[in-house]
């Protein structure tokens, strides 16, 4: 066998899983490099940038640091974010890298592959709506959470020194998951918030309004788990507004089709789910209208099997018709996957297909409880679950990663530091 460099581009859910597992398997093997590209130097797990934002996870402490990880287990870090790939002659181009000064640090390079893995995740769609961009926050990855931190303390610190005259209004678009977990966590915090010098804040200066333009929320949960996801939410005070597109976003708030105006002074955007839109640039890849790169069921790309796709971006369609969901348990299923298939493609021996197994959707409400579905779609058995159960469920997916990224062991010793450290530190990420 020829020596073989394979590169995975994007250190998410499943791509820091599969690189950690390519690692140990190659860690002694002259023949097989491993490299990890990303543009930035640590991981947090997505379904938890949420809890990034409302500051009751830090970031800084609770990542992974991809440079320790790669000397811990066998593969390579390269900081770099992906611009292109020459996929004639197997090559990933890199974008500069630059300093908060705009300086140029690191000049764009390229990098030789034999096997390349694309798990660069995705974005949220704004659907082209007028000033989305410009107007609202995404919760896309760790720089866009803690920006939206930075201005929620911020804000919270200027309501206490000039006594508005009107709460502090926060509109989320979009109630899935994200939009929901968003809505719960940032009450919260301002719950919290009063622990920590803000004795005289009371909880009606917050008003959290949850837009959603589908007739319910959580569309991908059994409609009477939804309802009581929805019973929660108002009953601690957040407003569920649905039934209710948007069609402008301006510096004051969101406008609706009824061209009513939604006043909002933190506006957030978490409806819709794409790929990033220089995928479809990619010479030689085949991408669908949300920028997702087409992939068999092989999970190698249409147009070239020296790519694989794993993750968000990748579009895959099953047997049955059905579309491979963007979750983070898909993620790790395919991530499992290629790594299994690289040691049979290496070997010559055919690969098998991938089949994605549905094991069901948790969405959390903070502290308050948390609702979902187990064992399955709703259609082949699923088990509803509410409540503490279902929390126990949610905070075990986290645990999975966790083992899968570092083993049982070091799993249990940060669950113990954890621990400690809700002793010693403060509940809410104050800065």
């Amino acid at each position: 066998m020829q020596d073989q460099h394979i590169i995975v581009v994007g250190g998410g859910a499943g791509g820091l899983e599969l690189v950690t597992r390519l690692g140990k398997k190659f860690k002694n093997d002259p023949g097989v490099r491993v490299t990890l590209v990303d543009r930035y130097l640590t991981h947090v797990w997505k379904p938890l940038l949420h809890e990034v934002a409302a500051g009751a996870l830090d970031a800084d402490s609770d990542g992974v640091d991809y440079r320790i990880q790669a000397a811990t287990h066998g593969f390579h870090f390269r900081p770099g974010e992906l611009s292109d790939i020459d996929v004639k002659n197997k090559k990933i181009v890199l974008a500069p890298i630059y300093d908060a000064e705009g300086d140029e640090l690191v000049p764009g390079r390229t990098m030789d592959y034999t096997r390349l893995v694309v798990a660069i995740g995705s974005v949220t769609n704004d659907f082209g709506t007028k000033g989305a961009e410009e107007h609202c926050y995404f919760i896309d990855d760790v720089k866009q959470a803690t920006q939206f931190h930075h201005t929620l303390i911020n804000t919270f610190l200027s309501m206490q020194a000039h006594n508005y005259d009107h709460p502090m209004r926060v509109a989320i678009v979009g109630a899935g998951a994200t939009g929901v977990e968003l809505a719960a966590e940032l009450y919260k915090s301002a719950e919290l918030i009063r622990t920590y010098g803000f004795e005289d804040f009371d909880l009606s200066q917050l008003q959290i309004c949850v837009i959603e333009a589908a007739p319910r929320i959580l569309p991908m949960l059994p409609e009477r788990i939804a309802e009581s996801a929805r019973e929660k939410l108002e009953e601690i005070g957040v407003k569920v507004i649905v039934d209710t597109p948007i069609t402008e976003v301006h510096e004051k708030g969101f406008e609706t089709n009824s061209g009513e105006m939604i006043e909002a002074e933190l506006k957030v955007w978490a409806a819709g789910v794409r790929a990033p839109k220089f995928l479809s640039q990619i010479e030689g890849l085949e991408t669908n209208k949300n920028n997702h790169i087409v992939a068999t069921a092989l999970l190698q790309a249409s147009t070239d099997p020296s790519i694989y796709v794993i993750g968000d971006c990748a579009a895959c369609v099953q047997p049955d018709g059905s579309r491979v969901p963007p979750r983070a348990q898909a993620a790790h299923q395919m991530a499992k996957h290629v790594y299994e298939a690289l040691q049979r493609d290496f070997k010559g021996q055919p690969l098998k297909p991938y089949i994605y197994r549905d094991h069901g959707s948790l969405v959390s409400l903070a502290d308050y409880t948390a609702v979902g579905t187990v064992m399955g779609r709703l259609t082949r058995g699923a088990m509803k679950v509410e409540g503490w159960l279902a929390r126990f469920m949610y905070k075990s997916l986290y645990r999975m990663h966790q083992v899968e990224v570092h083993g049982y062991f070091r799993t249990l010793l940060f669950i113990i530091v954890q621990k400690i450290n809700r002793r010693l530190k403060p509940r809410l990420k104050l800065h």
